[in-house]
C-alpha cells in the first residue's frame, strides 16, 4: 500500500533525545510540527534555539525549523495535539525494579491527551514499550475514532540526526494497515524501506533489535578476554571476521561494557517480557552476565595498574557512555568509576561534556576542567570513554605530571607502541 504526506500536521510530546531528534527532523523534511514539553525551561531554550542535549547538527537543524515556521514549541502535551494529524508519544519509559519498563509517563499523557485529540487522528507510540502496549493506549485515549500504531525508534547517540534523516528501515506496527501506510508515508522523503506489521511484531523488532546488538558486544568483549589469555590481539581478531558480510564491522569494538540509555533498559526489559511469557532466555541472560563481568574486569584492571592500593588516585579520561554525546545513563565510565570508588580508590575525572564544578555524577568523585589537571600525581589512568580529542593530547606532559605512568586504554583507542615509547606502562583490551 502506497500513501505519499506531503505536508502533514504533526504533534510530537516529549522533547528528550527521541522526541527532539523527530520533531526536528520531521520538520526538516516539510511537516508542521509541534512539540510539547512539560518542562519549562526546556521551552524556553528550544525556543530560543538552544539545544538541550548534546547532537551533532542539531543546532543547525532546530534553528531551520524555527526559522521556517515549521517547528513550534508548546508548554505542555495538550497545547501541542490539539490540531495534529499525527501525535508522537516520545516519553521515558525507564527501566523498574524487576526489570520491566516503567510505563507511568506514557499512561498520563495518554489520558491527558484523548479529549483533546482532532478527530481521526494517529497516536504514534515511538517509546519504548513492552508488546500489548499499543492496545493499552487505545483503552486510555478512549477514542473510538483515534488509531495507535507503533513506530520504534532506531537512533544511535552522537548520530541521532542522521539516523533520522537517513534511516535504515521505518518499522510501523498496528491493526489497521491503512493508518499504519500513513505514518510511514511521513517518512517517504528519506526513500528508506517501510516495514508494515502487527502492533506486537514492532514492538518485539525494537527489543530484539538492541538485544542483538547487546549480545554481540558481549561476544565480543569476551573474545577480548580471551586475546589476553591466548596472547593474540583482539584488533586482528576481529578484523578477520568483520570481512565475513555475515557478521560485519559494526560492533566489533571491545570496550569496558556496553551501557547508555537503550541496551541496558531493553535487554532487562525483553528478559522480564520472556519470563511472563514463560520463556527461558538464556543466551539473553548470558550476555547481561558476560557483561557485568566485563565491567568488573576493567575495574580491576584499574586498581591493579594503580598499585592495588585503596588510597590510590587514578585520573580517568571519559565519563559519557560515548562520545559526541552528554548523556550519562547507565554509562559503562560510571560503572567502573563506582566500582573504584567502593573499593577506596580517589578518582579525578575529566569529560569534554561534564562541566568542572557541577555535581559529580557517582559521589565522591571529583570532575576536572582538562585532562592534563586531573592527571596530576595519580597513581595511574583510564580512558574509558573515545572521546577523538584523548588522541591528540600532550602524553610527554602526562606522563609528566602523574606519580606512575600506567594507563589502561578501555576503549584501544590509543597507539600502545608510541605510549610505551613514551615510558608509559600501557594495557589495552585483549591486545598484548
Amino acid at each position: 500500500m502506497s500513501v505519499r504526506v506531503e505536508s502533514a500536521r504533526v504533534a510530537v510530546v516529549g522533547a528528550g533525545y527521541v522526541g527532539l531528534s523527530t520533531a526536528v527532523s520531521l520538520a526538516h523534511l516539510g511537516h508542521r510540527v509541534s512539540l510539547g514539553e512539560v518542562d519549562p525551561g526546556k521551552v524556553a531554550r528550544l525556543r530560543q534555539g538552544t539545544p538541550t542535549i548534546v547532537e551533532e547538527g542539531l543546532a543547525e537543524i532546530l534553528r531551520e525549523g524555527l526559522d521556517s515556521g515549521r517547528l513550534t514549541i508548546e508548554e505542555g502535551a495538550v497545547a501541542a495535539v490539539t490540531e495534529a494529524e499525527f501525535v508522537f508519544l516520545c516519553l521515558p519509559t525507564p527501566q523498574g525494579e524487576d526489570g520491566a519498563a516503567d510505563l507511568s509517563y506514557l499512561e498520563a499523557v495518554a489520558g491527558d491527551i484523548g479529549p483533546h485529540l482532532a478527530r481521526e487522528a494517529v497516536v504514534v507510540n515511538k517509546s519504548t514499550v513492552p508488546v500489548g502496549s499499543t492496545l493499552a493506549v487505545e483503552r486510555l485515549l478512549n477514542r473510538p475514532d483515534v488509531r495507535v500504531v507503533s513506530n520504534p525508534e532506531f537512533l544511535r547517540e552522537g548520530s541521532a540526526i542522521h539516523d533520522c534523516l537517513h534511516p535504515e528501515r521505518i518499522v510501523v506496527g498496528a491493526d489497521d494497515p491503512k493508518a499504519a501506510a500513513r505514518v510511514g508515508a511521513l517518512f517517504s522523503p528519506t526513500n528508506a524501506p517501510v516495514l508494515i506489521t502487527s502492533a506486537a511484531s514492532a514492538e518485539t523488532i525494537k527489543y530484539a533489535s538492541n538485544a542483538f546488538l547487546a549480545t554481540k558486544l558481549s561476544f565480543v568483549n569476551s573474545v577480548a578476554t580471551l586475546c589476553e589469555y591466548l596472547g593474540a590481539d583482539v584488533r586482528d581478531v576481529l578484523l578477520g571476521m568483520a570481512y565475513d558480510h555475515r557478521i560485519g564491522f559494526d560492533y566489533l569494538r571491545p570496550g569496558p561494557g556496553w551501557g547508555g540509555s537503550c541496551l541496558p533498559k531493553d535487554t532487562l526489559a525483553l528478559g522480564a517480557i520472556s519470563s511472563a511469557a514463560g520463556y527461558h532466555f538464556g543466551l539473553l541472560e548470558a550476555a547481561i552476565e558476560a557483561n557485568r563481568s566485563q565491567l568488573r574486569q576493567v575495574a580491576a584492571k584499574i586498581r591493579q595498574a594503580a598499585g592495588d592500593r585503596p588510597e590510590a588516585t587514578v585520573a580517568v579520561w571519559g565519563l559519557t557512555f560515548k562520545a559526541g554525546t552528554d548523556d550519562l545513563r547507565d554509562s559503562p565510565a560510571l560503572q567502573v568509576a563506582r566500582q573504584l570508588r567502593e573499593s577506596g580508590i580517589r578518582v579525578r575525572a575529566y569529560d569534554p561534556s561534564v562541566r568542572a564544578g557541577t555535581p559529580a555524577p557517582v559521589e565522591g568523585m571529583e570532575v576536572g576542567a582538562d585532562p592534563y589537571s586531573v592527571c596530576s600525581d595519580a597513581d595511574a589512568l583510564a580512558l574509558l570513554t573515545e572521546w577523538d580529542e584523548f588522541r591528540w593530547v600532550d602524553f610527554e606532559r602526562v606522563r609528566d605530571s602523574m606519580r606512575q605512568p600506567h594507563l589502561v586504554d578501555a576503549r584501544n583507542l590509543l597507539d600502545p607502541a608510541a605510549l610505551r615509547r613514551l615510558g608509559f606502562h600501557y594495557v589495552g583490551v585483549g591486545r598484548p
